[in-house]
């Protein structure tokens, strides 16, 4: 035993050796190259400019090559092929002076060409080796095409579903999110040794995600006391698994722009969470400070790098005005020196001085990217993000001898597969809901097909739901004759299967909607296929939460599918005709109505809570709707049906060397086998500052089959319980709390335990 104790010893002090070792000779080496740097050389290390497409030939002779042989470009994005990055790589390393390769970055934000859902879809599936897993994808893809950087995960909470890029977060609670984020950097990065990992970038640091009014780039005001309950675990979550980057948002916090926020960025970023990496602005985040009312470019740009933003990406501000603050005393050269370390660090840490063509392998390129391995996984992780809403008379799954009447502009529509931020991907290759249903169906099925609307009767409005000149492939036949023809189809037809909503670039970035209802000329058409008397399952296809009452009040089933990625259509026919169970949970809260906004489970109670049936005069509820939303945080359906039980605690007493084990009995009383999501919220009954009404605090997915019964435990400890108090402590306070267990957010058995 004490040979194995003093082998073990000698190993751990090896490791601790040769990492000190390996970080030695990397500070030696990044503080000998920073010592024969000029200035402009430094600055040029902080430029990240985009490009545009680039003739590998002529990569030297344009306006880029010739600012990186000067040594003005520390790194490009969203330049794509292996061959172009390495021609560019290429003059970095020939060409400059000091021959420092350049960081190519690019939003890979829910994979690289080989799509997988958007990422709030991906949270749905609570997961979190899935979706470390489409990281890990995602990396493999890119770095084979010579991308070292991904402008992701964004962790950004959201209560606001106007809020276009609510599509491109995990939804409302901190905690999942946080879970999200860890997963993310996880797959992303690994430990940065391979050449198939890359550099993560969590965003938008921070509070981006509850911009007044959900409209894009909009002030945030908020009390530090939220931001540190609700809004930065993510964040925090991101920095404590070692992400390499930060993007500063775009938003003001506390009446000063993130970007040019010391706060935010030194003083709770670095110091209190320890961030080694480095910070880049967002897209001209810096030049937007003028208009923010902080001054001129100068100004902005000498903010920005004194507030803690080693990068600034497209502005121009640090190549073209640092050296005039410099001599100005409005910043430092330590500044610069700490900035311009930073960024050489990381390209020491990705093995770029070592090899800077480590990620330009040409036949990984032919290999490694959109293979049959990487799409096989895509459709399984496709189907099991996919929320079940409804499903009445168990109209799903679909029988296979049966006649199905196919409609909808979303039916057969490549376009809009992969959702918003699919930036690298060949969207000829995707697959179609029809395409997807004649394969998986098989010929015992007839398919009948009508597009039935156009996705918006306004093409004035479709126009502005798309990006980078993009179409939606408007029809142009008018209304009628498009619903003639789905009449006509749905006719000769058992069932109706609609595929609507929204198009992959009605949400995202710059994508925000104040009316979140499914188009008018998309009601038009349900209503008239309603009034032919036959079932219709109503296939979902949206980046947010919408508001659907006719829809859940009038519609047999509902199938939330998101935007599934590059397989959409094999995915959605495999859970229509039941090869897939649904198992998909919602992460963010459906309103009835825009008015309830901002609406999620974890909300505070009043002094005047609805305590019994709506509607109840000066109690806090609405005159026209009732409170609670239409689709609960945690919900969704499958084909077969769990019943819950038996909950108990092993104690009812917990102090904070000791914990509790939370046990429930979970059945499957249905007709499949199936996966049930566990869920696990806390709420303390009385505390120094208002408690919300419960917290999510754990989960498990668990697979049953049919008339399986497990009992499932959760364990509770002292560090689950604290927050921060008005002074910004973390801590806990000893009372009662009530354990709540469930189905999702609003169906839970409840029991309670004290914190002595």
């Amino acid at each position: 035993m004490l040979r194995k104790i003093l082998i073990i010893l000698l190993l751990i002090g090896c490791s601790i050796e040769y990492s000190f070792s390996q970080t030695s000779t990397m500070e030696t080496f990044v503080n000998n190259l920073l010592s024969k740097m000029t200035l402009d050389e430094k600055l040029g290390q902080l430029n990240l400019p985009v490009t545009g497409d680039i003739i590998t030939g002529s990569a030297f002779s344009s306006e880029i090559g010739k600012q990186i042989a000067e040594g003005k470009v520390g790194g490009l994005f969203n330049l794509k092929s292996v061959e172009k990055i390495k021609a560019i790589q290429q003059i970095a390393v020939d060409k400059s002076r000091l021959k420092i390769p350049l960081l190519f970055g690019m939003d890979v934000i829910h994979g690289y060409e080989t799509i997988f859902p958007i990422p709030l879809g991906l949270s749905c599936t609570w997961d979190m080796k899935l979706i470390e897993r489409t990281a890990q994808i995602a990396a493999i893809e890119a770095s084979a095409d010579g991308i070292n950087w991904t402008f992701s995960p964004m962790v950004d909470i959201s209560r606001d579903p106007r809020w276009g890029r609510v599509a491109e977060g995990s939804g409302e609670d901190p905690y999942l999110g946080a879970a999200v984020a860890k997963a993310m950097v996880k797959g992303y990065q690994g430990d940065l040794n391979s050449n198939t990992n890359i550099l993560a970038c969590v965003k938008h640091f921070a509070l981006y995600g509850a911009s007044e009014a959900g409209r894009d780039y909009n002030t945030t005001d908020m009390s530090r006391n939220r931001m540190y309950n609700e809004y930065f675990l993510p964040y925090k979550a991101a920095v404590d698994a070692g992400v390499a980057s930060v993007m500063a948002a775009f938003n003001d916090v506390d009446g000063i722009p993130a970007t040019g926020n010391k706060w935010l960025l030194t003083d709770v970023l670095r110091k209190q969470w320890g961030f080694k990496g480095f910070v880049v602005s967002d897209y001209t985040g810096i030049s937007e400070m003028q208009n923010h009312g902080f001054g001129d470019l100068q100004k902005s740009s000498a903010l920005a790098l004194n507030a803690g933003v080693e990068m600034d990406m497209v502005s121009g501000g640090y190549l073209n005005t640092l050296k005039k603050s410099l001599k100005e005393n409005k910043i430092t050269e330590e500044q610069i020196n700490r900035a311009c370390k930073l960024i050489l660090i990381y390209k020491y840490k990705l093995g770029l001085f070592d090899d800077p063509y480590k990620y330009c392998d040409i036949n990984r390129a032919i290999t490694d990217i959109f293979t049959t391995e990487n799409l096989q996984e895509a459709r399984t992780i496709s189907a099991k993000s996919f929320v079940l809403l409804k499903n009445s008379n168990k109209i799903l799954p679909l029988k296979k001898k049966s006649k199905i009447a196919l409609i909808g502009p979303l039916a057969f529509n490549k376009e809009n597969m992969n959702g918003t931020w699919s930036v690298a991907a060949d969207k000829t290759k995707s697959i179609t809901l029809l395409d997807g249903m004649r394969t998986v169906f098989g010929d015992e099925t007839t398919i009948l097909y009508a597009k039935g609307c156009n996705l918006f009767a306004s093409e004035e409005i479709e126009n502005r739901s798309t990006m980078f000149g993009k179409t939606l492939n408007r029809d142009n036949r008018s209304e009628q004759e498009l619903l003639n023809e789905a009449i006509e189809i749905a006719n000769n037809a058992d069932v109706i299967v609609y595929a609507g909503g929204e198009a992959a670039e009605m949400s995202g970035e710059s994508s925000s909607f104040a009316n979140i209802d499914l188009p008018d000329v998309q009601k038009r058409l349900l209503l008239a296929l309603k009034a032919l008397g036959k079932p219709i399952v109503f296939v979902l296809f949206n980046g947010r939460p919408m508001t659907l009452n006719w829809e859940k009040e009038n519609l047999d089933a509902i199938l939330d599918v998101w935007f599934p990625g590059s397989v959409a259509g094999l995915a959605i026919a495999d859970a229509l005709i039941g090869n897939v169970i649904p198992s998909g949970k919602l992460t963010a809260t459906f309103p009835r109505s825009v008015g309830q906004i901002p609406i999620y489970y974890a909300h505070k109670n009043t002094g005047r809570p609805l305590s019994g049936k709506w509607f109840q005069k000066f109690q806090s509820n609405y005159i026209d709707v009732p409170n609670d939303p239409l689709f609960p945080f945690g919900f969704g359906l499958s084909y077969t049906q769990f019943d819950y039980s038996n909950l108990q605690l092993n104690k009812t007493s917990l102090d904070k060397n000791s914990t509790i084990e939370a046990t429930i009995t979970v059945k499957n009383i249905g007709d499949y086998d199936g996966e049930e999501i566990i869920q696990l919220y806390i709420h303390q009954n009385e505390r120094s500052i208002t408690p919300p009404v419960k917290e999510l605090k754990g989960f498990k997915k668990v697979f049953l089959k049919k008339g399986e019964s497990i009992q499932v435990s959760f364990e509770i400890s002292e560090p689950m319980l604290r927050f921060y108090n008005q002074n910004l402590e973390f801590v806990s306070e000893k009372g009662t709390f009530e354990v709540m267990i469930g189905k999702n957010s609003d169906e839970f058995f409840k029991t309670n335990f004290i914190l002595n």
